[in-house]
């Protein structure tokens, strides 16, 4: 991230930031272990296309190097091969990226500091990726590419199951809520419209702030209108590409509106269970750096009362899951896999809790008799086999 970004930025890591670098730190391994063994001499690509300095001041990593650790543990650990390319803008930032990457690459570390944006070198990753799979990380701290580069790559360059290709993608809520004044005011500038009409795909956005206009709660109203665009963003991406898009607000704190989405998109049931589960642990790091941080300035922790018990979460997400289940096993009427049916088994849980909480459910239904099914001798709960019927007494 680095467009936009002022002086103190990479001084230490914002509260937003932990739960982005957390997710990456989690599930960037888990997409080059399962892609790496198939794909083409064990290689995989990534692409970090906002990379700003690499690492913070206070020594820090932040995306750019949690890649590079990322590739260092692939390639010692599996011999796979996770070939970084980073791109940054800014001359200062960029000339600090390239002195982390330059330690990485000493290390073995296939990595490559490109300096300008990612539009520039987009098409040289794409090319470079032909046989091996793709991740795609774009964290601009404004506007990122047009919808319509990313359908180029996603739907057209990239079409297909094989080899993979993957987005995670900040889409930022205060841009959006910037240039919504734009169009609620008479004096809204133009050519900013322009642009991020470039960024959704059309001019379709305006027209949630042209209702708000005429709202009597105008900041309500555009409130919902920020939430309304990146919905429909998503949903957009998803019609275009035919991936499976999801997104995760992030905010400063609890009591705050979210500053911007991640935005994923896959093709891979497997990426979209595993993406959920790392979301979910990647919230409790965010809670858990929120109440350290809380404790540091004050004595009294807003974090510790606004904070929802996690074990009253699993608790209630457990018979919900359940209930899921066999909703599914009803519809289906046949052996169900867990992984191919993610967000109907997760339902409003997904992101929420980690896949024990799924074995759980399976246990519970189980119990019920629902299913001769218990998932016991199933070493990940992705892969569990539900049984249709009722167990034999």
């Amino acid at each position: 991230m680095s467009s936009g970004t002022g002086g103190g930025y990479w001084a230490d890591k914002a509260l937003p930031s932990v739960l982005k670098h957390d997710l990456l730190k989690r599930y960037l391994p888990q997409f080059g272990g399962m892609t790496g063994t198939r794909a083409h001499d064990r290689r995989v690509v990534y692409l970090d296309g906002y990379a700003g300095e690499g690492r913070y001041a206070n020594g820090e990593s932040a995306s750019g190097e949690i890649a590079l650790q990322v590739a260092a543990g692939l390639k010692g650990n599996a011999g796979i091969t996770l070939e970084c390319f980073f791109s940054e803008a800014q001359r200062k930032s960029f000339d600090r990226l390239d002195e982390v990457v330059r330690q990485y690459r000493a290390r073995g570390v296939r990595a490559h500091a490109h300096r300008g944006e990612v539009d520039g070198v987009l098409d040289q990753v794409v090319e470079r990726a032909v046989k091996e799979p793709l991740f795609l990380f774009l964290d601009p701290c404004g506007l990122v590419l047009p919808q319509d580069r990313l359908v180029d790559v996603l739907a057209h360059r990239r079409l297909g199951a094989w080899p993979p290709t993957e987005l995670l993608m900040n889409f930022s809520m205060m841009a959006v809520w910037r240039l919504g004044g734009h169009v609620r005011s008479p004096h809204g500038n133009e050519k900013s419209l322009q642009r991020f009409d470039d960024v959704c795909g059309g001019p379709w956005w305006r027209e949630y702030f042209a209702d708000a206009v005429a709202s009597h709660d105008k900041d309500g109203a555009a409130e919902d209108a920020i939430e309304a665009v990146a919905a429909e963003y998503g949903r957009r991406l998803e019609r275009r590409t035919g991936m499976l898009v999801q997104s995760v607000p992030v905010s400063h704190s609890p009591r705050k509106r979210a500053v911007y989405r991640l935005v994923f998109a896959t093709r891979s049931p497997y990426g979209l269970w595993v993406f959920g589960d790392a979301v979910a642990r990647a919230r409790t790091t965010w809670w858990e750096t929120l109440e350290e941080r809380e404790e540091e300035d004050a004595l009294f922790s807003l974090a510790s009362v606004t904070r929802p018990d996690p074990k009253e979460i699993e608790a209630k997400a457990v018979p919900e899951i359940a209930a899921n289940l066999e909703r599914l096993l009803a519809r289906t009427q046949s052996r169900v896999k867990l992984v191919d049916h993610t967000l109907e088994v997760f339902g409003s849980y997904y992101g929420q809790v980690t896949e024990p909480v799924v074995r759980q459910a399976v246990r519970l239904l189980h119990s019920q008799g629902k299913t001769p099914s218990t998932g016991a001798r199933v070493k990940r709960t992705r892969e569990i086999v539900l049984e249709p019927g009722t167990l034999l007494v």
